[in-house]
């Protein structure tokens, strides 16, 4: 056969799979109010791959569910506190004004999210190993947030919760699905302000797809591509060492500074990870020996960090986020432990925040909202999360999750909904989980609300 004939026969082969790809999608096959129906309409190879090319696990379909109108009633109600109003009365939006008393502090703003950093690293939460010092000192300067918990057990999770502010979608994080452009994020509040948002990371953006996350969601990307060589320390396949990103971390605020605007500086760290090694000669752990020398170093890495931004004129005017994006552990003995989602936040900013402890139960879904709290911003919000200094005590709740499991704890009470439309039910004691045969019917319609709406609102474009 000619080139030229094998050539249109190949163009005509590959047609298909191209229009298959382009024109067809997993809902092709839900006609169908009967699960069983549709679960036979679908291809099982076909499913294999649409869920890897999607990432998510469908709500409606795996998860027990309420009315949808009341599912957004009901977190309406949740969501209203007395500084936010919603804008209209529309059945599935959850969009409201925040109004902030007094002016608006236009401070710089660097959020770190470390690595893998349990609060139990550190000595206020009982740690004796002193692999956190600088961490722990700063903590006695510092507002720090006693009673936070990660949503998840990825890094990507905790982005999607620092920069979106909502529940754990079933899946994979929204940080790595089709669709997730032009969300409303905290670099969208930061760039309204006519503040530059950065994400600033140590590995190559495109590891978990973050580049194309931040990037079409009004963030600067700026990765290790960056970095000459000789600006390189130390690295690994994770990243270069924490020193040569925090290096990176102050060229990009004071380049942006040097434009007469102020920054928001997302930072990522990546030393605290396997195979835990970093530069020699930093502290009296030897690299390569473990999680112990990993977080001691990153402590050391932070603390010259902000002993040299200390000096800057500018650091007058900023506040400081120092906060984990997931523990280090996720294993346990029962469907979520909720013990091995704990994190430690603090904000150091002296003269603008007083050392203090906030033992409030608070979700990292709520880090951003009392983060743009603090600066008296007003601002239209589409965020799940509460700002924590204007909410009432005994309305607190966190999100806790795995990629099939979804947390939902208040008080020391967890409802874990799961696929197959389970629910299980605990109560907390100490470290200990006592499960229960009957169920609370006010957290359950709570916790099928809030997850509920936010997968919703991610699929029908809500949040953009």
């Amino acid at each position: 056969m000619s080139f030229k004939r094998r050539t249109i026969w190949f163009l005509a082969i590959i047609t298909l799979p191209i229009l298959s790809y382009l024109l067809v999608n997993t809902k092709s096959h839900r006609f169908s109010k009967s699960t069983l129906a549709n679960e036979l309409a679908g291809n099982g190879l076909y499913e294999l791959f649409a869920a890897y090319l999607n990432n998510e696990l469908d709500y409606d379909q795996f998860y027990n569910r309420i009315d949808e109108d009341s599912a957004f009633k009901q977190v309406r109600l949740l969501l209203k506190t007395k500084e936010s109003h919603f804008v209209d009365s529309s059945p599935l939006s959850i969009e409201r004004t925040i109004n902030a008393e007094g002016p608006e502090m236009r401070k710089n703003v660097i959020l770190i999210s470390v690595e893998s950093f349990s609060a139990d690293f550190m000595k206020y939460f009982g740690n004796e190993k002193n692999i956190t010092p600088f961490l722990d000192s700063l903590a006695l300067q510092s507002r720090l947030y006693t009673h936070l918990y990660a949503t998840g057990t990825r890094t990507v999770r905790g982005l999607e919760a620092l920069s979106l502010c909502v529940p754990p979608a079933p899946g994979q994080s929204i940080v790595r699905r089709p669709g997730n452009e032009n969300l409303f994020t905290m670099g969208k509040v930061f760039k309204e302000k006519g503040y530059e948002s950065k994400y600033i990371y140590g590995g190559y953006g495109y590891f978990d797809n973050m580049n194309y996350f931040f990037s079409h969601n009004s963030y600067e990307v700026v990765d290790r591509a960056e970095l000459k060589k000789d600006e390189i320390d130390y690295e690994n396949i994770w990243g270069v060492a924490d020193e040569n990103l925090f290096d990176l971390a102050t060229r990009e605020i004071e380049k942006t500074l040097a434009k007469g605007k102020p920054v928001f500086a997302q930072i990522m760290t990546t030393s605290n990870h396997r195979p835990y090694t970093y530069p020699d000669g930093r502290i009296d752990i030897p690299s390569h020996t473990g999680r112990d020398g990993a977080v001691k170093y990153t402590d050391y890495a932070i603390g010259q960090f902000v002993k040299q931004i200390a000096k800057k004129p500018w650091f007058k005017n900023t506040l400081l986020i120092i906060v984990a994006d997931h523990c280090a552990s996720s294993a346990g003995m029962t469907e979520l432990p909720v013990n091995k989602y704990h994190i430690p936040m603090l904000v150091y900013s002296p003269g603008f925040i007083a050392p203090e402890i906030e033992d409030q139960l608070m979700s990292q879904i709520d880090v951003g909202p009392t983060i743009l709290g603090m600066l008296n911003f007003s601002y239209k919000s589409k965020f799940f999360g509460y700002d924590m200094a204007h909410l009432e005590r005994g309305r607190e709740r966190a999100f806790v999750s795995t990629y099939q499991s979804l947390g939902y704890l208040q008080g020391n009470k967890l409802m874990v909904l799961m696929p197959q439309k389970v629910i299980k039910y605990f109560t907390l004691e100490g470290d200990q989980q006592i499960e229960y045969s009957k169920i609370d019917t006010t957290l359950y319609y709570d916790a099928i609300s809030w997850y509920q709406t936010a997968s919703t609102s991610f699929k029908k474009d809500l949040m953009k």
